[in-house]
């Protein structure tokens, strides 16, 4: 399907729609909305997006932005029209059916994006995955433990350094995340890692020292290996494993 943009009816329409699914979870999305010139308006450039099944954030991530990359779309990140757009045609695999034949929508932010609130449009489902993917385009698999949990799934590490602009866009620090918490064998984060207890070595752990460190040292121009050799030794259980 030819890529769209929700004019300001469209959000209103799938806002409300969010609302009345979070009381009626059997409700079927608005898939009117998607090519309804009352709802939706064109592109100045033709983009074509598939129905397809991906199994993790990044694989959906790699994909948006093969697809997103040569359309020159001007300040796509401020785009919330388009993503929202985007998200409602991929509503099957952002919100998808449980056991139950019911939909459990999560906070509004993940499928509406707020691009001027600093606090909340990286947890923009597609949104996010795309500018951290983006950030990290010269060498995408750095990034692979914030974006290995499938699409619908906002991983608490993922909120933890998205968080912080000088965090997520560093490459240092996000391949450190990587080494320390990603799992290849089993394609996942290693268990303890996303605890939000605070707990010892835990990715909020990370957050704070790393915050730490950033008024002192430039992490723009470290290494992961410097930055894994320097941190205190609560982190050895993960960093052992980090092969």
């Amino acid at each position: 399907m030819k890529v769209r943009r929700f004019n300001t009816i469209g959000l209103k329409e799938f806002d409300d729609y969010l609302d009345k699914l979070g009381k009626d979870g059997s409700l079927p999305p608005p898939e009117l909305l998607l090519e309804n010139p009352e709802y939706s308006t064109v592109l100045d450039v033709d983009i074509e997006l598939e129905l397809r099944k991906f199994k993790t954030r990044f694989e959906l991530a790699e994909y948006l932005f093969l697809i997103f990359s040569s359309a020159n779309i001007s300040r796509i990140e401020q785009d919330a029209g388009l993503w929202a757009w985007c998200t409602l045609f991929y509503f099957d695999i952002l919100c998808p059916v449980n056991e139950n034949g019911a939909r459990k929508p999560r906070e509004k932010a993940r499928y509406i994006p707020q691009p001027n609130n600093y606090k909340k449009y990286y947890r923009h489902l597609l949104m996010g995955s795309y500018l951290i993917y983006r950030a990290h385009k010269d060498k995408p698999l750095r990034a692979m433990a914030l974006l290995c949990k499938p699409p619908y799934v906002h991983s608490e590490i993922q909120e933890q350094f998205a968080a912080y602009i000088q965090l997520i866009s560093n490459k240092a620090v996000v391949e450190l995340v990587t080494k320390l918490y990603y799992d290849p064998k089993t394609g996942s984060v290693k268990r303890g890692a996303s605890s939000k207890d605070n707990k010892l070595g835990t990715a909020r752990r990370l957050v704070d020292i790393l915050n730490q460190f950033d008024l002192t040292w430039d992490l723009y121009a470290t290494t992961p290996e410097t930055l894994l050799n320097i941190l205190p030794k609560e982190f050895g259980k993960f960093a052992k494993s980090s092969g």
